[in-house]
């Protein structure tokens, strides 16, 4: 494997081109101590000639966001029949399209919070959760325009339209009062999960990516076995359901109750130094090294 071509992909046209490029870095370092031939790519235009003039072998895609993982660069990684890291075409436009992950999930018994389609004001409902509720956008990622609301008033309405100026169309889901876990898949197991307690008011952008946020990581989370176990189940159930390969990160909600709600499912985890899925590998006994390596044997064409 060590003579063949990788060409990491970082950067991007999307909102987490900063991670991207965190992410591809780390990467890049691992190939580079592992011994890997390798090279890097961070074009935003051209990408279909300029990764055809690298002639890779190996394409090790870190983009986050759309176009990295809305099945977009996988259309064209298909078209240049290169085997690439993580899932296909089909599977990553499920999991980034919120709408159609959840109806996935519904219909394999996994459940989620409940929801509404916004594409109206009007749409909105305050019942949905008793009063206090989630805005989303419907295929954003690192919680790119979520906003949690306490009571639909004045403010918040005003805060909506300008959201639906922005996005056209919304998701009003369940507000979910519980423990944050996020589970790793990778390929056929779930390895592990890691409990979140962010200091902000949820696990937003700057949560997820600032070390000054001082987000707390549980590692195993402070749950019985018994529930982890469930969780895991659920992890490597959905990673199923939507066909995904390679590695994947289940993001949930621990209810009070005790009832497992996933959230979504992220098919191009993070792979900077704050980022959950490396995390939850080195604690199980996989190094990061490993886990690059991991990411390029498992590399293949998906469609």
């Amino acid at each position: 494997m060590k003579s063949k071509k990788v060409l990491v992909l970082l950067g991007g046209p999307s909102k987490e081109r900063p991670v991207s490029i965190q992410s591809g870095l780390a990467c890049c370092k691992a190939l580079k101590e592992l011994g890997h031939n390798f090279l890097k790519l961070e074009k935003k235009k051209n990408v279909y000639k300029n990764i055809q003039s690298k002639k890779p072998d190996i394409i090790l895609n870190c983009l986050h966001g759309r176009f990295g993982e809305d099945g977009e660069i996988q259309k064209i990684l298909e078209k240049l029949k290169i085997p690439y890291t993580h899932s296909g075409i089909r599977s990553s436009q499920k999991a980034m399209d919120k709408i159609k992950s959840k109806k996935i999930f519904k219909k394999k018994n996994i459940l989620s919070p409940n929801y509404k389609l916004i594409k109206k004001i009007k749409d909105l409902q305050n019942k949905i959760s008793n009063n206090k509720f989630i805005i989303k956008p419907v295929n954003e990622g690192s919680s790119f325009g979520v906003k949690i609301y306490d009571v639909l008033n004045k403010k918040a309405l005003r805060e909506i339209k300008m959201q639906l100026k922005k996005y056209k169309i919304l998701i009003q889901e369940e507000f979910i009062n519980g423990q944050e876990i996020q589970t790793a898949v990778l390929g056929n197991k779930a390895i592990g999960s890691v409990e979140i307690k962010p200091k902000r008011k949820f696990y937003d952008y700057k949560a997820k990516y600032s070390s000054s946020a001082k987000t707390i990581h549980l590692i195993p989370p402070k749950i019985n076995r018994t529930i982890h176990n469930s969780i895991k189940k659920i992890a490597l159930k959905a990673h199923k359901s939507l066909n995904c390969r390679g590695v994947t990160r289940s993001d949930f909600i621990l209810s009070k109750n005790k009832k497992i709600y996933i959230l979504e499912l992220n098919t191009q985890p993070g792979m900077t130094k704050l980022s959950l899925v490396p995390e939850i590998a080195k604690y199980y006994g996989l190094s990061f090294h490993r886990l690059v390596d991991w990411m390029i044997n498992d590399a293949s064409i998906k469609r």
